[in-house]
């Protein structure tokens, strides 16, 4: 007996080709399946890639040779402490530096970081002023005339500008006039990159332009590795609001707080990978079960399983390099449109970036590239492995096919519940990581899918009296039909199933969230007129008002009561957070808690004393709860605030401490205010009193005046900006789950035409098994739309519960959108009947020799 089994000889080769080049249309679903998923994929990768590019790019080039930094919780640094270092016989290298977002019409009115710093000791940690990177008239100009900047050669070629134009800089609603008196030449694309959101000023010039006159951000500094007991003596010497913290702490914390959301996003963009990944799962089965006899045939003619494995896995293969060829060509087309929405969400969400560029790393389009024909690959592995293990008798008869089936599905009842309860186990592990979380949600998903065929079974057996009363006898064969050939419905069902419980999922999730978001918003939003200085963070206004005007606004008689804001960052022992102190003696009752050390009265009395609350997401980060503390740095330094409560917030994903205003300014002496909260006199109305703050405010600084029905329609703004990524990602996984199934009931109806002959040879007419494989395809259709509906619940409660939970710290209230249902199973059947049109005509038109003919 001969045991030498070739590879792949090349007869298997025309083959496999030939299947290939024959089903074009099969071919060509499968690719493009393939495409959309590596698209989407790649697309969102490179988004985040270039928006965390773009930080670590700025990050590098802004703190250059930096290694510490002096900063200052709230109000900024005095620039006297500045020169008293340069006093203290402290050797080290320091410099002064200011940092502010601004705005201008001549730069596209996006958002640039003003960078105000000493040309002269910045030599040293920068060099933006060396001769050979600096194009400017003569620096005496740059260190003399008001408003004079810098701007790289990026943004000067972008706009058009040249030495000597005039800017107006936007900047917290007053406008300033600059001008060009440098251009910055970039030395490689990276650094290009890196500034291309960045204007320079020398530092009395910044602090003219800002309004920070005597005041600085931050001070850089250079320490040797070889002195550390230098950020001691430095230390030392700092008055106690101050504090010397490492560069990597900074960037650290701003990164921790966009891992979840990135990691997030990206887990989002494998659903549409995944269900495209049942098409090629799903169009590879059919492919072997239709060529099942071939396979035995090949067997009987001496081919081995080796080489039957190899052929199938080898046409995975090509159909896989390609469809990721093309998939990551156009995932870099996507990403431009793709960076803004994740730009605009880290935004409003986390902090101001200026990126605008899309970077290609060659490690996003690897991984795409891997990941798309690897996992082509291995969906196609079962598939060519039962192949293989055909034996050549079995595999030239049918119902040892189907009988397997029908033995099999059996298994997969207990299969699938033992999956769904190791996913829920996973779930209440006491852990936080969103990872484990969506390795939890894939056994759930994968143990529904499991279900799917013995539940279609069921409602088969369970309807047929009904179809068989609707329909006769057509209504007899068609759920008996469907029952009897498993091995093909089975997995179109679980493929059109699943994918329609994502889009269920991820539909009752937003709209959810969006009714919790509504839900917030009344109980919070009792004003009648806000009023803040403009700011590039959506959210939360940061920016001062002008004290004149707040002078102006007290002086209103149409006002009955005014309260004030002030929103800033302090600095705590985890990193920089943010705190917003509220004049509102009644804050607390004006806040959902959800948990609390006492009644509202309590509350208020606690916090008046000195107590705090904790925003639900920033609880969640810190690990903090009611009857706990938190340590904040103030202006008489270290204190710890006593935490009376957990609040529901949704301002921000990195959340914030609140407090009272007479207690922030006890212990942080800074009087600034960054918004108005106006309740009118009874009998005035909102439009009277807005028009009333425009008049009054006319020629001050440029405030941001909205009502609340305008504030609350904003907010809401924002929240669909920040889902408008995952509807997109909704809508492309419908899409390809849409072709996919499209594809699958195409095939199996095609696959059925020897059956649809012998069934026409024995009397039925053209028009009967036109209605036959409509039924069955509609049939087919609505038990994976009903099946989806419990599926789609497990995933709404995984993605609230778990998902978002861990990713932000956010909880929300379950809204149930009945239409949301309705739509998902209209989906469902419409996909199947499309599916079943073109092959239901084709076989009514069919004779009955032309079909038995079929192979």
């Amino acid at each position: 007996m001969n045991n030498f089994c070739p590879l792949f000889p090349q007869i298997l080769w025309k083959i496999g080709y030939r299947y290939l080049a024959r089903y074009r249309w099969q071919s060509v679903l499968m690719i493009l399946g393939i495409t959309l998923g590596v698209a989407v994929m790649v697309s969102i990768d490179l988004a985040v890639a270039s928006a965390s590019r773009a930080f670590d790019l700025s990050k590098e080039s802004l703190v250059g040779r930096t290694t510490h930094q002096i900063i200052a919780s709230a109000n900024g640094i005095d620039e006297t402490i500045f020169t008293q270092l340069q006093l203290t016989g402290i050797d080290v290298l320091s410099t002064p530096i200011i940092s502010q977002y601004v705005a201008s019409p001549q730069l596209g009115n996006v958002p640039i970081e003003l960078i105000g710093l000493d040309p002269f000791r910045d030599h040293a940690f920068r060099g933006f002023f060396s001769n050979h990177l600096l194009t400017y008239n003569n620096l005496e100009v740059f260190l003399t005339q008001p408003g004079a900047i810098v701007i790289s050669d990026t943004l000067a070629n972008r706009y058009q500008l040249t030495l000597g134009n005039s800017i107006s800089l936007d900047i917290n609603g007053k406008i300033q006039n600059a001008f060009v008196a440098g251009i910055l030449s970039t030395e490689d694309g990276l650094t290009e990159t890196a500034l291309e959101g960045i204007v320079l000023a020398d530092i009395s010039t910044a602090q003219e332009l800002t309004g920070k006159i005597g005041k600085i951000d931050r001070i850089d500094l250079i320490i040797p590795r070889e002195k550390p007991q230098i950020v001691d003596e430095i230390q030392a010497f700092l008055p106690p609001e101050y504090r010397i913290l490492p560069v990597e702490n900074q960037s650290n914390t701003l990164q921790a707080m966009t891992n979840a959301f990135n990691i997030n996003l990206q887990a989002l963009s494998l659903l549409a990978f995944v269900v495209g990944l049942f098409l090629i799962y799903n169009t590879m089965t059919f492919s072997v079960v239709r060529r099942r006899s071939l396979f035995g045939m090949l067997r009987c003619l001496g081919y081995c399983r080796r080489e039957i494995f190899w052929m199938v896995i080898t046409e995975a293969g090509i159909v896989g390099v390609i469809g990721t060829g093309i998939g990551i060509g156009l995932g870099i087309l996507m990403g431009k449109q793709t960076i803004q929405m994740v730009s605009q969400t880290i935004n409003d969400l986390y902090y101001t970036t200026t990126v605008r560029s899309v970077t290609i790393p060659i490690i996003s389009l690897m991984k795409g590239g891997i990941v798309g024909i690897l996992a082509t690959v291995l969906t196609a592995a079962f598939p060519a492995w039962e192949a293989s293990s055909i034996p050549p008798k079995s595999a030239l008869s049918r119902s040892g096919l189907e009988f397997k089936a029908a033995r099999v599905v059996w298994w997969t009842v207990p299969g699938g519940l033992s999956l769904i309860l190791i996913g829920y186990l996973i779930f209440r592990l006491p852990s936080t990581s969103i990872i484990l979380g969506f390795v939890g949600t894939f056994f759930v998903v994968i143990g529904f899918a499991m279900l799917s065929a013995m539940s279609m079974v069921w409602l088969m057996k369970l309807n047929a009296p009904i179809l068989r009363h609707l329909f006769g006898l057509i209504g007899r064969m068609a759920p008996r039909n469907l029952v009897n050939s498993l091995s093909r419905t089975s997995v179109a069902i679980a493929a059109l199933m699943l994918s329609i419980a994502v889009v269920i999922g991820m539909s009752l999730m937003i709209g959810s969230f969006r009714h919790t978001v509504t839900l917030w918003l009344d109980y919070t939003l009792n004003g009648d007129i806000y009023i803040s200085a403009p700011s590039f963070i959506a959210t939360t206004p940061t920016e001062a008002i002008d004290p004149v005007i707040i002078q102006r606004i007290e002086t209103n008689p149409l006002f009955q009561s005014i309260y004030y804001l002030r929103a800033t960052t302090v600095d705590a022992e985890d990193g920089l957070i943010r705190l917003s102190a509220s004049s509102n003696p009644l804050i607390s009752r004006e806040r959902f808690l959800l948990s609390s050390s006492g009644d509202p009265q309590t509350i208020q009395k606690a916090m008046d004393s000195g107590s705090v609350l904790l925003s639900e997401s920033l609880s969640f980060r810190l690990g903090l709860q009611t009857g706990d503390s938190i340590r904040l740095r103030t202006k008489q330094g270290w204190h710890d605030f006593p935490v009376v409560g957990i609040f529901v917030d949704y301002s921000s994903a990195e959340g914030h401490v609140l407090m009272r205003l007479p207690v922030f300014r006890q212990y942080w002496e800074d009087n600034t205010i960054t918004a108005i909260d106006i309740r009118l006199k009874p009998g005035i109305s909102i439009e009277q009193g807005t028009e009333s703050v425009r008049s009054s405010l006319a020629g001050l600084q440029r405030v941001v005046i909205r009502p609340n029905m305008v504030l609350r329609g904003q907010v809401l703004e924002v929240f669909d900006r920040t889902f408008a990524i995952t509807n997109s990602l909704r809508i492309l996984a419908t899409i390809v789950a849409f072709m996919g199934v499209l594809n699958a009931l195409l095939l199996l109806q095609m696959e059925k035409q020897r059956e649809m002959g012998i069934l026409r040879t024995l009397g039925l007419t053209g028009n009967q098994l036109w209605k036959l494989a409509m039924l069955e395809t509609g049939l087919m259709g609505l038990t994976a739309g009903i099946l989806a509906i419990p599926t789609g619940f497990a995933l709404t409660w995984i993605l609230i519960q778990v998902i978002n939970r861990r990713s932000f710290g956010w909880s929300m209230q379950l809204d149930v959108d009945l239409m949301v249902l309705v739509q998902a199973v209209v989906i469902a059947v419409i996909a199947a009947l499309l599916a079943g049109i073109y092959p239901a005509w084709r076989l009514s038109q069919m004779t009955a020799a032309e079909a038995i003919r079929y192979e």
